[in-house]
């Protein structure tokens, strides 16, 4: 983006549209994909999304991942989103912006390494030592053996192996063959369902899928916002332009509706399965 538009986009100083407004630029956008001055007003707009994605995102990364480099990946989302948006995706922007923005941060994380080299050579070493002494044990060693083995606090030797851990993917392959395994393989679920949960629990979801389409696009969107992006009432306001206490009703209702085509759709099945 041009120094113009970095130089404007201070959240507190940025003018923010109407609906009407927005919804203009948008369609004067939609005619011309490659008039960048309209796409730039349009991150302009937009770009406070990035600001709630990172906050949220933050506190579960490593003190090492400044908030410069995921706020720079997420600009990289919001741009990809504003590309890709279109009317038919039957959304609105700010729903399928957050999900793209989010996407985008922690997709580049998992690319890159964010660790000192220093960091990381004392990773090594503790790694080192770890698998030496479980050859030697016979066992997983402790906390404790481990850093007498590499003479440091074993204090030290948790937060050095805490912060190599919490920029793993669980979906990195253990191994490089064609039958390597994705970490997330390798956990056990001890909360694994039997196959008539498993067909319970389906039947559940494809239920709530259908009562979900069946609300009012608004209902439909706080649901999401509030249930799988776990934003507050007051932040999901913010985001589609409406007061807390209106969200607070929309959720209530929305909420109401769903209990009662869920109801429906239990007792639907009921009687197909006396009447088979």
């Amino acid at each position: 983006m041009g120094e113009g538009l970095e130089s404007s986009t201070s959240y507190n100083n940025i003018k923010r549209l109407s609906e009407e407004e927005l919804t203009a630029i948008w369609n004067e956008y939609f005619v011309d994909k490659t008039n960048k001055k309209v796409r730039d007003t349009l991150i302009v707009q937009y770009i406070y999304l990035i600001r709630y994605v990172v906050g949220r995102v933050k506190v579960t990364l490593p003190a090492t991942i400044s908030v410069e480099d995921i706020t720079s990946y997420g600009v990289e989302g919001l741009i990809d989103a504003i590309e890709r948006y279109s009317i038919q995706k039957n959304t609105r922007f700010e729903t399928y912006a957050l999900i793209r923005i989010r996407g985008a941060i922690l997709d580049k994380i998992r690319k890159e390494d964010f660790l000192p080299r220093s960091l990381r050579i004392k990773i090594k070493a503790i790694k080192e030592a770890q698998e030496h002494l479980k050859q030697e044990l016979g066992r997983m060693p402790t906390t404790n053996e481990i850093s007498q083995y590499v003479d440091m606090p074993a204090e030290k030797v948790t937060k050095i192996m805490s912060e190599d851990m919490s920029i793993t993917s669980i979906y990195e392959r253990k191994g490089s063959s064609d039958d390597s395994m994705e970490i997330i393989d390798t956990i056990e679920d001890t909360k694994k369902l039997n196959p008539q949960e498993n067909m319970e629990e389906k039947n559940v979801k494809e239920d709530l899928q259908r009562a979900l389409k069946r609300l009012p696009e608004r209902e439909r969107i706080i649901m999401v916002l509030y249930y799988q992006e776990n934003m507050t009432l007051k932040e999901i306001g913010t985001t589609i332009n409406m007061s807390e206490s209106r969200v607070c009703q929309l959720h209530a209702q929305g909420i109401m509706k769903l209990k009662n085509i869920l109801s429906e759709a239990r007792s639907e099945r009921l009687k197909k399965s006396i009447i088979a």
